[in-house]
């Protein structure tokens, strides 16, 4: 099984990438972990939000891999603990089906994008930048798998 995040947004900084990438490396070999970047709609020119939100939801449509199961983060997307998104991660594997965790624009993703996902997560009660949302996603991930193999890395 392969995970996937397919995140609105290009030019992240340097410690945004650098985050992810390390997160990425240390998943296990059989949850390999990639990251997908997307070109944002220009905010100028006085389109309205859904138009924007309409056009990156066909570039992310674009980059899904064949096949997998839509997991969109949204503000009001379940709210999980780290064992719930363990729990999560090993139904997905179960299941066998590769999984594509979609990060939308500064407006969010499309309706139509999030009522074709499997699932929506939340990340925090928070508003996060989006180059820190996908630190935080890939460390979740790697949080769970590890304790998927009981690794000491969690701690209660």
């Amino acid at each position: 099984m392969k995970l996937a995040v397919v995140a609105v947004g290009t030019r992240m900084p340097s410690w945004a990438e650098a985050g992810f990438a390390e997160f990425a490396r240390r998943m296990p070999r059989e949850l390999p972990l990639e990251l997908k970047e997307i070109k944002a709609e220009p905010r100028s020119g006085g389109k309205p939000a859904e138009a924007l939100m309409a056009a990156e939801a066909g570039r992310i449509r674009a980059a899904l891999p064949a096949r997998c199961r839509l997991v969109a983060l949204d503000e009001r997307g379940a709210d999980l603990s780290t064992q719930q998104l363990a729990g999560r991660l090993r139904q997905w594997m179960e299941g066998g089906e590769d999984v594509a965790f979609v990060i939308g624009g500064p407006d969010g993703l499309a309706a139509d994008l999030k009522a074709a996902s499997a699932e929506t997560l939340r990340l925090s009660s928070l508003t996060l930048p989006h180059a820190l949302a996908r630190v935080v996603l890939a460390e979740a991930l790697y949080r769970a798998a590890s304790l998927l193999k009981n690794h000491p890395y969690h701690r209660e």
